[in-house]
């Protein structure tokens, strides 16, 4: 974990099948990258919520 990082919530479409992942990041471009990193850019993020 980096310094000022924070926890988001991002709703991805993999496959036709929605889910909800948790990404500590700074910024949410930073967790949009991760998931990109993660699985590939073929995903689909549908929404990215910093978590209370």
């Amino acid at each position: 974990m980096r310094c000022g990082s924070k926890c988001f919530l991002v709703e991805v479409e993999i496959n036709g099948e929605k889910r909800v992942k948790t990404v500590n990041s700074r910024t949410p471009v930073d967790a949009r990258k991760t998931i990109r990193n993660e699985y590939g850019k073929g995903v689909t993020i549908i929404s990215v919520k910093k978590q209370n």
